[in-house]
């Protein structure tokens, strides 16, 4: 038998949102009758402007993408006011987790997290070896205060997503700064800003980084949301140079494709579409919350591009939600089994979703 690592022996497995077309393979449905508000996908897709770009680019993928991104990184170096060393492109943000893994944990460290934090977290530290310092959720989102008195001389990295998934809470605005500046700078503040783009006023915290006030500090971003690039695979990061250095030796080459780079690239152009996304999720939240008050279902107040309910048992109402051609997200996986998370889809999708969930909670 292979010496594999003992780690592995009690790792748990990622459980993404269910593919339309896996769906329509078991159910037996066409796969165009079927929508999907499991994963917090755009729901306008991509980007034109992206569109458009990787149709030129597609004739250049015999050739290796630039392992450095230039245009990318300058790009988006100038829209956030800072260097291209303070940036390090990950095959999504997710990847830049496994760099931080690699790059301070292992036996004998932990990370601190939240309850109800984003799966990737602790699957990460596992699989390093580190333990997972679990704080439980205030409000079901995070316990700042508790969790920096968690923090200890093991501690290598704290993980904080904000806004929070798969909750959809925000931290408050003075208690985030107050933690940000008391996390040890021995240990490494790993902010998750996959929804920030949502935001109408989020706070920024690049200044601390582009000043060198915060050197413990990492913020990760995504494509994958409101740019609707998912399926490519690209996000990214912002450190101080010291950190993305240290970071860049574990990045393996070529990590972000030709065609992510490209898209991402246009992406950043696409004003219209960013704005036409937010907009609409401003909406389909709203629309959500008042239909919800009305079925006098729970729900947690949500301030990304998903909305979590209680339905009961939330297995079953995605089981039942799926065959009607529907796919949710049970969030068993997250401790929570009495609840749905649902993905803000365009106005249509809304409200079939809506009306496919009152069909299953009366069919009881």
């Amino acid at each position: 038998m292979l010496p594999l690592s003992p780690y592995l022996k009690t790792l748990p497995v990622y459980q993404p949102g269910r593919p339309i077309e896996e769906v329509a393979r078991e159910l037996g449905l066409p796969a165009e009758t079927i929508i999907k508000v499991a994963s917090n996908e755009n729901p306008f897709g991509p980007s034109p402007l992206a569109q458009a770009a990787l149709q030129k680019a597609i004739a250049g993928v015999n050739l290796y993408p630039d392992g450095n991104a230039f245009y990318l990184k300058r790009k988006l170096a100038e829209k956030l006011g800072v260097d291209t060393g303070h940036l390090i492109l990950g095959n999504g943000s997710n990847e830049i987790i496994e760099f931080v893994g690699h790059a301070l944990l292992g036996p004998d460290t932990n990370i601190v997290v939240s309850q109800y934090c984003f799966a990737i977290y602790p699957i990460v530290a596992k699989m390093c070896g580190a333990e997972v310092i679990t704080v439980p959720a205030k409000n079901f989102g995070h316990d700042l205060s508790s969790m920096r008195r968690e923090i200890n001389k093991r501690t290598r990295a704290v993980f904080v997503a904000n806004p929070n998934n798969p909750t959809g809470t925000l931290a408050e605005r003075e208690e985030l700064i107050r933690f940000v500046n008391e996390v040890p700078d021995d240990v490494l503040l790993v902010m998750d800003e996959a929804y920030i783009e949502f935001l109408e006023d989020p706070v920024d915290l690049i200044p601390l980084i582009r000043l060198g006030a915060r050197k413990n500090l990492l913020l990760m971003r995504t494509f994958s949301k409101i740019y609707g690039l998912a399926g490519l695979r690209i996000g990214y990061a912002v450190g101080t140079p010291e950190l993305i250095t240290a970071l860049e030796k574990i990045r393996q080459p070529f990590n972000t494709n030709l065609l992510a780079q490209t898209a991402a690239l246009a992406a950043l152009d696409d004003d219209a579409h960013v704005r036409q996304t937010r907009q609409n999720n401003f909406s389909g939240l709203d629309f959500f919350a008042k239909e919800l008050r009305l079925l006098k279902l729970e729900y947690v107040p949500s301030h990304a591009n998903f909305i979590l309910i209680r339905t009961g048992s939330g297995r079953k109402v995605f089981e039942a939600m799926q065959k009607l051609g529907v796919i949710a997200r049970p969030m068993d996986g997250y401790q929570l089994p009495e609840w749905i998370r649902i993905s803000i889809g365009t106005r249509a999708e809304n409200q079939r979703c809506l009306d496919v969930l009152k069909q299953v909670l009366a069919a009881g």
